[in-house]
């Protein structure tokens, strides 16, 4: 099992939209009163090829969204899933065209370009899906939207129902009645979360927005172990602005551990030994916001399939919860042409302009039991012209947590915990 949560941060090295119990043929959640037709394309059924790329390029993508939030906000706690964020996107991306395109391949790491990278896209949704199991629960759901004036690309359509499991397009008031719109993507994301996300979207955010391309993802997942509650105990943690807060340390053993280039990562399998979580811990006196070289994370990655150390661990409780735009972060990570005059989506449709919009939001939980955790992404495109003696990783000063697939590296979340006292 452990080997199987080493494997996991290989594509940590190796941060995208989860799929699991929720039928691919379905949009997330019910469309709401008033709710247009539902258009889907024809899916193609690749040739198999490994999804270890897509988790390799999800990862690294992930990592430095979480670095750049992290350079704005050196103090905060920061939650989000690299799965739908990236997943969102992938939606758009099948739309651009030309430098539109380059852009974001280069931002998203993406590893293929065309057929072959709707084959991998395809992959990763299918070893998504296999990650439901008992104690486990993994369920996605992607979904275009658009107003009933702008008529998307065939080829679009049959590009995203072939890379994200069916995907379809619902018609939706955008243009005309973009409240009601915002209704109803919200009740179809609140309902594929589980209620955990809510209010994704306000009419304000809708004004002039032709297509909205939303990813829904909700995890809950249950130790392979779980932490004995009576074994839970209170102490102090340094937050990343330097004060001392209490916080509550869930406490157990055994668990693979591995060091490397000053970083600490422990491995906490959930049931089933597929899904895990990665806490990192960075060295004493490491910068507020510490790099994690790919190098690094290989060598992690290395320490922790053999599986030689053992640790205790002391890791505490945390609520962490977060919503933004994405837009200003992904346009200094190199996605600008996409929000401005030159973004090409002639893809999507003919009459498809620029992104105006990339709301992300994501909760996280652990605790004795295990994690839930859930996120939704929302791009708008807009109109065109428009070892004994074991030793004991306490994780008492602001560290990283990463849920991961152990086959395919897909990182379902990413977290900083900054200051576990504040959610």
């Amino acid at each position: 099992m452990r080997a199987a949560a080493a494997a996991a941060i290989a594509a940590v090295a190796l941060l995208a939209a989860g799929c699991g119990s929720a039928s691919p043929s379905r949009p997330p959640g019910p469309p709401g009163p008033g709710a247009g037709r539902l258009l889907r394309g024809a899916v193609t059924a690749e040739h198999p090829v490994s999804a270890a790329a897509y988790g390799a390029a999800d990862t690294r993508f992930g990592l430095d969204v979480l670095a750049a939030l992290c350079r704005q906000r050196p103090d905060a706690n920061v939650v989000l899933s690299p799965a739908s964020l990236a997943a969102g996107l992938g939606m758009a991306y099948l739309g651009a065209r030309g430098s539109t395109a380059q852009a974001m391949a280069a931002v998203l790491h993406l590893p293929a370009t065309g057929p072959a990278l709707e084959a991998g896209l395809q992959a990763r949704s299918a070893a998504l899906r296999r990650l439901d199991r008992p104690g486990v629960t993994v369920a996605a759901a992607d979904q275009v939207w658009a107003d009933p004036s702008l008529p998307p690309s065939a080829g679009y359509l049959n590009a995203v129902a072939t890379a994200y499991d069916g995907a379809g397009l619902r018609q939706v008031p955008l243009l005309s009645d973009p409240g009601l719109a915002a209704r109803q993507i919200d009740a179809a994301v609140a309902a594929a979360t589980a209620g955990h996300i809510t209010g994704l979207l306000t009419p304000a955010s809708l004004q002039g927005v032709g297509w909205v391309l939303t990813d829904a993802l909700y995890l809950k997942a249950r130790w392979a172990s779980p932490f004995d509650p009576a074994q839970t105990y209170g102490g102090p943690f340094t937050t990343a602005a330097g004060g001392r807060v209490p916080a509550r340390f869930l406490s157990g053993a055994p668990f693979a551990a591995a060091s490397a280039g000053g970083w600490t990562a422990v491995s906490l399998p959930y049931q089933g030994g597929q899904l895990a979580m990665i806490a990192l811990l960075p060295g004493a006196g490491s910068p507020v916001c510490p790099a994690l070289p790919d190098a690094v994370l290989n060598a992690l990655t290395a320490g922790l399939a053999t599986g030689r150390d053992e640790v205790g661990v002391a890791l505490p409780k945390v609520s962490l919860s977060s919503s933004a735009n994405m837009m200003s972060l992904l346009g200094q990570l190199g996605m600008g042409v996409a929000f401005g005059p030159s973004a090409n989506f002639t893809g999507l449709s003919p009459k498809a302009g620029s992104i105006g919009l990339v709301m992300h939001a994501a909760t996280l939980r652990v605790d004795e039991q295990g994690t839930v955790a859930s996120a939704a992404t929302a791009v708008g495109v807009l109109p065109g012209a428009i070892a004994m003696p074991r030793q004991t990783v306490v994780f008492s000063r602001p560290y990283l947590l990463l849920v991961t697939d152990a086959a395919t590296g897909e990182p379902l979340f990413l977290a900083r915990v900054a200051d576990p006292a504040s959610s």
